[in-house]
Parts: structure tokens; sequence; C-alpha cells
């Protein structure tokens, strides 16, 4: 079974990179993955596309070398079972709430002894019936990644318990609903949010596990790892293809080119 690049460098206490692709065509899952980064977050809490798609973006992203980072929604174990199947090598749960819930995630995403996933083997990550049952199960316990989100004041209070949880591999602080579920929204840099990263970090380290949250620049990156980050998400598709697009307005604009933007009808007029 294809081994996890994240988990391997966490374990080395390196850093991992990972960005997250909405577009559903292949060849960006393909592309990305061939030059190489850690990781490629699949969101499938916000968005519409089926796991039969994302099994086909997953496809496409084996021909290189980052792992798939899928997040279902909050509650969707079954769902996130099949994700593994389909050759995720993490899993990145939204909203937990406390250890207990940390605990029925590991549940229902490890085998026992360690858990209760049910087995079947015919799909990408054993792959298809081509390893021994008990060399099978042994590696998808070790390999699968465990990411938790941090995502609400409540959970920041759990945070010590749930990061002493047996299988959890990484706290991970989503800054953009904990600022909303906070009262400052889109504050990421309010105290509170600070506050949080602060006892995440603590907590973390404290069990000797890894976190990490979004990043928006080198600049927090750089403040993050100092910090003892390890795992920085940064930047998504649509928004790298929506700055380049507006950077072609900005450049050509004064040489005459007009555009007719719905998005934002000042920037051209």
């Amino acid at each position: 079974m294809r081994p996890s690049r994240i988990k391997a460098k966490l374990q080395r206490n390196d850093p991992a990179l990972i960005t997250c692709l909405h577009l559903t065509d292949p060849s960006v899952h393909e592309l990305t993955s061939l030059m190489g980064f850690d990781g490629i977050w699949l969101d499938m809490e916000h968005h519409c596309y089926s796991l039969e798609t994302a099994a086909g973006l997953m496809r496409a992203a084996r021909s290189g070398a980052s792992d798939i980072v899928c997040r279902p929604a909050k509650g969707e174990f079954m769902r996130m079972q099949r994700m593994l199947e389909a050759g995720a090598q993490a899993i990145m749960y939204p909203r937990c709430d406390d250890a207990q819930e940390a605990a029925e995630v590991v549940k229902w995403m490890k085998f026992p002894p360690w858990g209760e996933r049910g087995f079947d083997g015919g799909n990408p990550d054993m792959p298809y019936c081509t390893m021994p049952m008990v060399e099978y199960v042994r590696q998808a316990n070790e390999e699968t990644l465990l990411v938790l989100q941090i995502e609400q004041p409540k959970t920041v209070e759990h945070v010590e318990e749930i990061a002493a949880v047996d299988g959890v591999d990484v706290l991970f602080v989503g800054k953009g609903d904990l600022s909303l579920q906070s009262g400052v929204p889109g504050q990421m840099d309010h105290e509170s949010i600070r506050d949080a990263i602060r006892k995440t970090a603590q907590a973390a380290k404290n069990a000797g596990k890894h976190w990490g949250c979004p990043s928006g620049s080198m600049e927090q990156t750089q403040e993050l790892l100092e910090m003892g980050a390890r795992f920085i998400a940064h930047q998504a598709d649509i928004i790298m293809i929506k700055n380049a697009l507006e950077k072609i307005q900005r450049d050509f604009s004064p040489l005459g080119f007009t555009f007719d933007n719905r998005l934002d009808p000042a920037s051209t007029s």
C-alpha cells in the first residue's frame, strides 16, 4: 500500500505543506502531485462533487508524490471509510467537539484491534486484493493520518484531552470557522484566535503530537513554524487562478485594454 509522505515527514519533525484543490479536472491534481507537494486537500465538507469524482482525482494524484488529505463533513463516518478505500492517505475531520468524538473518529478510521473499521480490500488503497490481509491491516493502521480540526471555542476548552487520544496525529486550527464561532468573523489575527492557536500548540506538544493551520503568506508560515507547527495549508487553486487573472488585468489595463469585470466593476472603470 502507498505510504504517507506527510506522516513520514512529521515523524522526522519536518514541515509538511498541503494545498487545496477545488477544481475537479484530474489534470490539476496530477500536475500538483507530479510537482511534489506533500498533500492535496480535497474538501468534501463544502463542495458538492461525488465520492466517485473524488476517487478519479485521487487516481490522477497517484501519478506523483502527493498524499490526499480528504475532508468529510462532521459525522460522515461511513463516507470517511470509503475515502480511505479510494486512496486517501489522510482524513481531515471538521468541527471535532471533544475527546469522545475524537475517539469515535479513530474507531471508524482504524482496523481492529485499534478501531472497528470494516474490511474489504478490493479498492485502490490495498490495492485491489493484492496484499495479505494481515499486512494490509497493519500498514493501513500505521500509514493513515488523522487530522482533527479545532474550530469552535468549546473545542479549545477540550484541546488537551483531544490531543491525548491515541490515533490522533495532527490538531489543525480552522481559523475561519473559529473566528465565526468566536464572534469575530474574518479577524484571523484576533487575540482570541491567537490564544486558541497557542493553546492548541501547547496541547500538541504535551501529547507528543503535531499541529498546524492555514497560512496566507511566507511570513505567517515562518511564525507558525517558529511556534512548532509542522502541518501547513497554503493557497487554493481557485484563489491562485483569481490572483493570476487580476494580475493580467492590472498589467494590461495601462495598454488600453478594458474588462467587463462583473465581480469588481470599479477595478476596470
